[in-house]
């Protein structure tokens, strides 16, 4: 079945094409996935892991694979699908770039100990 132009529509509304909201929101996705691993795991510290402890990691992998790879290519993607190739390899490459330098940020502050 193949989808119609209006089902596109909450996704072309929703997703941003401003590569700092784009790498924003993926470090916020980041934060999220830590503080909620952080705080649930929590009464299982003294516990030893189980056959679950691995399978629970792989669907986390895989869901934040997901999750990235929208927030990084969908927006490119389309825009390369609509011929505005430039524009598509422009917004994924300023993405990929502002969230490396998110990263350097925390990685500096990091290993200076501020955090």
């Amino acid at each position: 079945m193949l989808s119609s132009p209006r089902s596109h529509f909450w996704y072309n509304q929703h997703m941003s094409k401003n590569p700092i909201i784009n790498a924003l929101s993926a470090s916020a996705y980041i934060i999220l996935v830590v503080s909620v691993m952080t705080f649930v795991t929590q009464p299982l510290k003294n516990k030893p892991d189980t056959f679950f402890a691995p399978i629970t990691a792989l669907f986390v992998l895989t869901l934040s694979a997901a999750v990235m790879a929208y927030l990084f290519f969908y927006q490119p993607l389309l825009l390369f699908i609509e011929g505005k190739k430039k524009e598509a390899v422009n917004l994924f490459v300023k993405t990929v770039g502002i969230f490396a330098a998110i990263t350097a940020v925390v990685l500096i502050l990091l290993f200076s100990g501020l955090i």
